[in-house]
């Protein structure tokens, strides 16, 4: 209850739905009109045209969701104990997160945001000094070690601290490995033979620990030589936290590179997901596995069967009817998806698979919206794909704000242009007659 009261008080600035029931199917409002454009081919309009009717858009924004509240109180949790050297109560929250698949709303594993807060002065740390062209101090990572030597056997500091040196290599040679490839490739290979052994004592699946087994996912992804190994490790994670997404989303990501499968292995990893989680997801694995793929490598459309594919959307939100979730999904159908995203030029099997999952976001507004989370639109349109690089966070706020109502002004303006209102409920979208 305390959730919903949240939420409500949260939507004071906008007006109730009337007492009547609002209209349960938009075909009402939004049918094509006789003599008028498609509804889903509407006119181009002028951006102050879009501006104008994005004004008239009743929709509560969250700058601060729970499902930020929910990352942020484990990210800083664990950092807290980290810095207080309180190793042991780290460990604790670590395994009993693991082993109670505790998540945030939006499905994040809580026991791998504890493990990122505990390590992340460290890893922050080694990029500040590889951004300023200094390779980072050895006594940071040495700091972390020798914690680990202070509690022998214990899977919770090894994971810290092996996920510290799979952090500080992907920093190498994101930052570093243009301006010296060789000094890079020699801190790449130390961080990920660190980490290796660090984790080799330990199996996921034996101690119950996807944290573990995603530790393990992350070094495979980072090493180039092994990346044939990423979907058969990925696959042996999804089968021991089945509700968690992320891994599938990252297994879409980490197979694209050629060495670990490429496009083609895409395809055929998805389904083979989509069969094995039936009873958790439907169809959803399917989607989940394309989502960030589709973002980072457009070329996969030509590949991914469509129909599946929304199959898999409606299966997500009929079993996760979650707004952090809702807004990703739409907002990945509105900007990833939508007409020339990527600049690349694609065949037409592609542009017409990317055109059908645009057009998914009518749907996904009218009957799942209720609340905007801003920051997923700014994301999704700055970082398709990507975790977050947060610069000024009002100003993402304000930018994904923008963007979703400017999307949401162009797919209705022809119902709106008459000075009607679309207001959002969770009885879905409705609109409000001009005064």
């Amino acid at each position: 209850m305390a959730r919903q009261s949240r939420h409500d008080s949260a939507r004071t600035d906008a007006p109730r739905p009337p007492s009547a029931k609002p209209p349960r199917g938009l075909l009402r409002w939004f049918a094509p009109r006789a003599g008028s454009a498609r509804a889903d081919a509407p006119p181009r309009r002028s951006t102050e045209d879009i501006d104008s009717l994005a004004k008239r858009i009743i929709l509560p924004s969250l700058p601060v969701s729970d499902e930020e509240m929910a990352r942020a109180t484990h990210q800083d949790r664990g950092m807290q104990l980290a810095r207080q050297e309180a190793w042991g109560t780290l460990s604790e929250k670590i395994r009993y997160a693991d082993h109670t698949r505790l998540a945030t709303p939006g499905g994040e594993s809580a026991s791998l945001l504890l493990a990122a807060g505990a390590r992340s002065d460290i890893v922050a740390a080694a990029e500040d000094a590889l951004h300023d062209g200094q390779p980072p101090a050895p006594e940071a990572i040495e700091a972390l070690e020798e914690a680990l030597d202070e509690m022998p056997g214990d899977y919770p500091t090894a994971l810290v601290v092996a996920l510290a040196h799979i952090d500080i290599a992907w920093a190498w040679r994101n930052i570093a490995a243009r301006d010296d490839p060789a000094t890079a490739a020699r801190a790449i290979a130390g961080h990920i033979a660190s980490a290796e052994v660090i984790l080799e004592p330990y199996d996921g699946a034996a101690i119950d620990a996807p944290s573990v087994a995603a530790a393990r996912c992350a070094l495979i992804a980072a090493c180039d030589k092994r990346g044939r190994r990423v979907a058969e490790e990925y696959e042996a994670l999804i089968a021991l936290d089945a509700d968690g997404h992320r891994h599938i989303r990252a297994l879409g990501r980490h197979i694209l590179p050629p060495y670990a499968g490429g496009v083609n292995a895409l395809e055929v990893v998805a389904r083979r997901l989509a069969a094995r989680s039936q009873d958790t997801w439907g169809a959803g694995a399917y989607t989940w596995a394309y989502l960030d793929a589709l973002a980072l490598e457009p070329r996969a459309l030509d590949l991914l069967e469509p129909g599946f594919f929304v199959e898999g959307l409606r299966d997500i939100l009929a079993r996760k009817d979650d707004q952090h979730i809702i807004n990703l999904l739409a907002a990945f159908c509105a900007i990833a998806m939508a007409p020339g995203a990527g600049n690349r030029v694609l065949s037409p099997h592609a542009d017409r698979t990317r055109a059908e999952i645009h057009d998914c976001v009518d749907w996904i507004l009218e009957r799942h919206l209720q609340e905007l989370h801003p920051l997923i639109w700014s994301q999704t349109l700055l970082m398709p794909g990507h975790a977050p690089l947060l610069p000024s966070r009002r100003a993402l706020i304000a930018k994904g704000r923008q963007t979703a109502l400017r999307i949401i002004a162009a797919r209705f303006a022809g119902h709106i242009a008459d000075g009607s209102s679309l207001a959002f409920s969770r009885q879905g979208m409705y609109r409000l007659p001009a005064l």
